[in-house]
C-alpha cells in the first residue's frame, strides 16, 4: 500500500461571480515511502491547494486522501491538526517562522503539537542543518537562507512520514537555492521521509528522477485566479 494514495479528490472554491470555480480534480496519485517527487504547474494551477489538501488544511468537497493507512478526508479539524503534526512536515515558501521566538524555540514549538517538545533532538537536527551557533537567535537576525534551514529543521522535527514543501526555494539566490534543495533531499533521506515538493525552477525540477506536471493528473480547468491559492 502507498505511503500517500489519493482518489478522485475533488476541491472547488466560490469565484467572485458566485459560481463554483473546481481547482483539483485528481483522479489519482499515489506516492510511496521515503520516495521523492517534484510537482510542476503553472501559476495559478491547483499546486498549493492540493497540497494543503493532503495536510489537512483544507478539506475536500468529494474524494479520498488516505496517509499511512489513514483517510485524512473523513476526519475533524482537531484530528487533522494531530495527523500533521505526527506525520506531516510542511516547508512553506514564506517559512512562517515565529518572529518572536529564537530558533531554538520555532522547533520546540513545532514538536509540542506533535509527540512532545525534545531539545536534545531540536538542538541536534538545528546542527544538522549548520545553525549550531544560532539556536538564540531570532529570524530578523538571520539571512534568508538560514530562515529556511530553520524552517527545514522545524518540518523534520517530529520524524514525519511525508514532507511537504512548497516553492522551498523561490525566495532563494541561486547558489542558497540548490543548498536549500540539497539539504531538504539529504535530511528527508536520514530521516526516511517522503518528499512531494513543489516547484516552477527548471534547475530544481531537473534534480529529481521523478517530476509530476499537475496539469497532466489535474482534470479540473484551473486559472490563475487567486481563488487557486498557488
Amino acid at each position: 500500500m502507498p505511503l500517500l494514495e489519493i482518489l478522485q479528490l475533488k476541491k472547488s472554491f466560490l469565484a467572485p461571480d458566485g459560481s463554483n470555480h473546481c481547482v483539483i480534480d485528481v483522479p489519482g496519485l499515489a506516492l510511496e515511502e521515503k520516495e521523492q517527487v517534484a510537482l510542476c504547474g503553472e501559476s495559478g494551477s491547483g499546486k498549493t491547494t492540493l497540497l494543503h489538501l493532503i495536510a489537512g488544511i483544507l478539506r475536500p468537497d468529494s474524494g479520498s486522501i488516505n496517509l499511512a493507512g489513514q483517510e485524512v478526508s473523513n476526519l475533524s479539524e482537531p484530528e487533522r491538526d494531530r495527523l500533521r503534526a505526527m506525520k506531516i512536515g510542511y516547508i512553506f515558501q514564506t517559512f512562517n517562522l515565529l518572529p518572536a521566538f529564537t530558533c531554538l524555540e520555532n522547533v520546540l514549538l513545532g514538536m509540542s503539537f506533535g509527540p512532545g517538545a525534545d531539545r536534545g533532538v531540536a538542538e541536534a537536527l538545528l546542527q544538522r542543518v549548520g545553525l549550531s551557533d544560532k539556536f538564540k537567535h531570532y529570524p530578523r537576525q538571520l539571512s534568508t537562507g538560514q530562515q529556511q534551514r530553520v524552517a527545514v529543521a522545524r518540518a523534520l522535527a517530529n520524524h514525519p512520514k511525508l514532507v511537504l514543501a512548497d516553492e522551498p526555494t523561490g525566495n532563494l539566490d541561486q547558489r542558497n537555492a540548490r543548498d536549500a534543495l540539497s539539504l531538504i533531499r539529504e535530511v528527508c533521506r536520514e530521516n526516511g521521509a517522503a518528499l512531494l515538493l513543489v516547484s516552477h525552477d527548471r534547475e530544481v525540477l531537473a534534480e529529481f528522477d521523478s517530476v509530476l506536471e499537475l496539469s497532466k493528473i489535474n482534470q479540473a480547468t484551473a486559472s490563475t485566479s487567486a481563488i487557486a491559492h498557488s
